[in-house]
């Protein structure tokens, strides 16, 4: 699962993000009985960092998916100026 995210549309990259989200939230839930397996550790960090760059790209060219990715080079909030994902226009 590599992410070329500057080269997806914005559906692909919603898909991507969901993909490393999935992965990021399954690997979190075996470190939480597993906490020492390095290969686990190794593959959280891999894909949070995915995850992380993803999510800043989406939020550069469609908004925000999450609140930690709002701009705060801006002199209003503007979390809610794009469409929802579930929303015409959106993903």
């Amino acid at each position: 699962m590599s992410c070329n995210c500057h080269e997806m549309n914005r559906r692909e990259l919603f898909e991507y993000i969901n993909q490393v989200s999935f992965a990021v939230d399954d690997v979190k839930l075996f470190l939480d009985t597993h906490p020492e397996n390095q290969k686990a550790l190794e593959y959280f960090r891999k894909y949070k960092e995915k995850r992380i760059e993803a999510l800043k790209e989406y939020a550069e060219v469609y908004g925000p998916l999450t609140v930690d990715t709002v701009s705060e080079n801006s002199d209003c909030w503007n979390w809610i100026n794009e469409p929802w994902p579930w929303q015409e226009g959106g993903c």
